[in-house]
């Protein structure tokens, strides 16, 4: 299976890419951005890429070979895709979401699960048309989770290992031969980086439950975490048990004076 992947510089990603030079897929060529330098080794896909003898390609050498691909993938991929990616490829694109569709498309989905409560998460497959994450469903994934005891952070570790499950299940599937299901996501949630950032924003008179809840849904070190505005300056809120985290981490690393 000729395959295009089109992905961002984490360690899923770079497991993902793993997965399918090992079941015998022909990577035809890897999309990603430079690297910012902040990532762990095992996060680059550029690395990986390297390593497993793929080669590194631009959108337009991508958009260029869509026609000669049967399959197109997005996993965790940042920017819209477009024709002829879409539907160039033999089976299509599919795109792979850390969160559950419909209920939650666009960006922000950690945040606002542990902001609001949520007691359950999931993850999606689904193939991609001409908007974020409206495509028709092939999986949905879901689990139970903790509302009091959550991060952002947290929720990513566990939906990168479920996102990599279904990713091996679809793929499993399509070298077996198989179909995939298609089921049109009818109306559904959308977040922007707008509202993300309004959300960050605690109010002066926030209750205490409220400040301990948005300090663990923006809990994604080095990303900005909640805020809060004195004398029109912001100031990052942390607690005592995001402290004793970072303690942990210092010290597992050999920082300690």
């Amino acid at each position: 299976m000729k395959v295009l992947y089109l992905s961002k510089h984490k360690r899923s990603a770079v497991r993902a890419l793993e997965t399918l030079v090992n079941r015998g897929c022909d990577v035809r060529g890897v999309v990603v951005a430079p690297p910012s330098g902040d990532e762990h080794s095992s996060q680059r896909i550029d690395e990986a890429a390297e390593r497993l003898g793929v080669d590194l390609i631009d959108e337009r050498e991508a958009y260029a070979a869509a026609g000669e691909a049967d399959l197109a993938i997005s996993f965790l991929f940042p920017r819209l895709i477009r024709e002829p990616l879409i539907s160039g490829p033999r089976v299509g694109c599919l795109n792979f979401h850390p969160a559950p569709l419909p209920d939650m498309r666009g960006v922000g989905g950690y945040n606002v699960a542990v902001l609001e409560g949520f007691s359950e998460w999931g993850v999606s497959a689904h193939f991609v048309d001409a908007r974020f994450d409206t495509g028709d469903l092939v999986e949905v994934r879901r689990f139970p989770i903790d509302p009091a005891a959550e991060t952002a952070w947290s929720l990513d570790l566990r939906s990168q290992e479920e996102l990599l499950e279904v990713f091996r299940g679809v793929i499993g599937t399509l070298m077996a031969g198989g179909s995939l299901a298609r089921e049109p996501q009818g109306e559904g949630r959308y977040v922007s980086h707008e509202a993300l950032e309004e959300m960050r924003r605690t109010p002066p008179d926030a209750a205490p439950e409220e400040i301990e809840r948005r300090i663990r849904a923006f809990w994604y070190p080095p990303w900005p975490g909640a805020t809060i505005e004195r004398d029109g300056r912001p100031y990052t809120l942390l607690d005592s048990a995001r402290l004793a985290e970072v303690a942990r981490a210092l010290k597992d690393a050999g920082e300690v004076p």
